[in-house]
């Protein structure tokens, strides 16, 4: 290519941009043109908007402080009255405590005048008293003068007449009172309490916590304690008692306040003695043995109990519970023949009144019933046999028996008292109950010293184990209505202040003698 032609190329060149350069700033002017008007009219609408909002806003804004200030005001006129109500009530208080000042001004004031007139009066009652006191004086002087006495004197001497006096009256009393019971009921009691012992003969029988059991020979004993004492800890665990094994030969002792238990344990180790074969599985087959043979033995006792007596209808789970009281203690006597005895005693009762007999057998039998479980059941046997005579459905007048035969309640019906008087004369027969030797000779000493304790009292002899108390009193200070006081006194002293079975006879014994010699 020649330089011309490239030259010329060049030129073109140029002149093509310099065409489109002016091309193009044209466009960008007309661009402008038209972008300045778009804005124009943003601008423009926008201010009207804004005009519009502002004028909206400030009327809104209007409307609330409108709205707020009637709120304000309705307020403030509520605070305004509140206020209003509150300045009166408190110019109410005030009248009211202004009226209350004057009051208490006015009562303090008639306080004070009050007050003044009592000084006044207690100034002038001293006057009087002094006066009376100087009076009275004279007077007594003059009357002890007149009586050559002193006051003392005579307030001892007319205390002195009026006891005397009085326990004379009361001795009187007390006489003709004892006097027409006697009349009425001893001979008659005297017959029918004989009657019953006559007719109720009954063993005597002392029971112990202990079981003796004899052995064939002393090689029993080592089979019975077993291998590093197995045997004899299994029997002891099983049955509840205390296996007392020691030097005594061919003997083995069992120990337990449980008497049933203790039975048990009695028939178990003479089984397992016969058997040979002692070991823990053949010891526990023996227990369970020995245990339902007593449950039937115990039953069969029961059931021979009340055909003995005549008794029916009584409730099979009764009967067993009465067969209980046969292993049974109270001071050394058989709960179950002491029961017998009440029962057999409380239909001799009935039949000489004329009460039901069968009804009054019934009642001595089961008066006693809770003792056969008191020492499985929480309260005492009386409280206990209520329960089990009203569980089995038993009548009310047993259930009264049951309740008051020891006078924890009142007797409401002649059948209880039939069956107090029946349990009494059955515990207080001779050899009926035994007690420690200790509280023997203690009960024979707070006899007498209770009886010696009594002004005019020269000496005092227990007798009758303790049964009666006599009392030998010296005649010159104690006269024959005298002792009937005495006696009744004493008879008041032993029951409050001592406790024993039975009853205590209380005998005052007053005698003079002169004696001479003749030479």
């Amino acid at each position: 290519m020649s330089v011309l032609a490239i030259a010329f190329a060049i030129v073109a060149l140029i002149i093509g941009f310099a065409i489109g350069y002016v091309m193009s700033k044209n466009n960008i002017e007309n661009r402008l043109k038209d972008s300045n008007n778009t804005a124009s009219k943003i601008i423009e609408n926008a201010n009207k908007e804004a005009e519009t909002m502002k004028k909206e806003t400030l009327l809104e804004a209007r409307e609330q402080i409108q709205d707020y200030r009637t709120q304000i005001e309705s307020e403030l006129q509520q605070r305004r009255s509140e206020v209003s109500r509150q300045e009166n009530r408190v110019e109410q208080r005030e009248d009211n405590l202004d009226f209350k000042d004057e009051q208490l001004s006015n009562r303090e004031i008639n306080l004070s005048e009050k007050e003044e007139k009592l000084v006044q009066k207690g100034i002038d009652l001293d006057e009087r008293e002094q006066s009376i006191d100087e009076l009275f004086k004279q007077q007594e002087d003059k009357l002890q003068e007149i009586a050559e006495m002193t006051h003392d004197e005579a307030h001892q001497q007319i205390l002195q007449k009026v006891e005397r006096e009085m326990e004379h009256e009361i001795a009187v009393l007390i006489k003709k009172s004892e006097e027409e019971v006697k009349r009425q009921s001893e001979r008659i009691a005297k017959d029918i309490i004989a009657q019953s012992i006559t007719r109720n003969a009954a063993d005597e029988v002392a029971e112990s916590t202990v079981s003796v059991i004899h052995l064939p020979n002393d090689d029993m004993k080592g089979r019975i304690i077993g291998k590093e004492g197995r045997n004899i800890r299994t029997i002891e665990s099983l049955t509840g008692m205390d296996v007392i094994i020691d030097d005594t030969p061919e003997t083995v002792v069992l120990s337990g306040f449980d008497p049933i238990r203790r039975e048990t344990a009695k028939l178990t180790l003479e089984k397992l003695i016969k058997d040979g074969r002692i070991h823990p599985g053949r010891i526990e087959e023996a227990v369970e043995k020995s245990r339902k043979e007593m449950e039937k033995h115990v039953r069969e006792i029961g059931e021979e109990t009340v055909f003995e007596l005549g008794i029916h209808n009584l409730h099979p789970d009764l009967i067993k519970i009465v067969g209980r009281l046969n292993y049974r203690t109270s001071y050394g006597q058989n709960a179950l023949i002491h029961s017998k005895e009440v029962a057999k005693i409380s239909g001799i009762l009935a039949s000489e009144i004329g009460e039901d007999v069968q009804l009054a057998k019934r009642a001595g039998l089961l008066h006693d019933i809770g003792k056969a479980i008191d020492g499985e059941v929480e309260g005492s046997h009386v409280e206990i046999g209520v329960e089990l005579a009203m569980k089995y459905n038993e009548p009310e007048e047993v259930i009264d028996a049951i309740a008051s035969h020891h006078g924890d309640a009142p007797a409401n019906s002649t059948l209880a008292v039939l069956v107090e008087a029946a349990d009494q004369i059955s515990a207080a027969r001779p050899g009926a109950r035994s007690e420690s030797l200790e509280s023997y000779l203690q009960r024979l000493s707070d006899l007498e010293k209770i009886s010696n304790d009594f002004e005019g009292v020269e000496e005092s002899y227990a007798i009758q184990a303790g049964r009666e108390v006599r009392v030998i009193v010296k005649p010159d200070k104690v006269q024959d209505a005298d002792a009937i006081k005495l006696a009744h006194d004493i008879r008041k002293r032993i029951e409050s202040d001592m406790e024993y079975p039975g009853h205590i006879k209380v005998t005052v014994i007053r005698e003079t003698r002169v004696t001479e010699t003749a030479k």
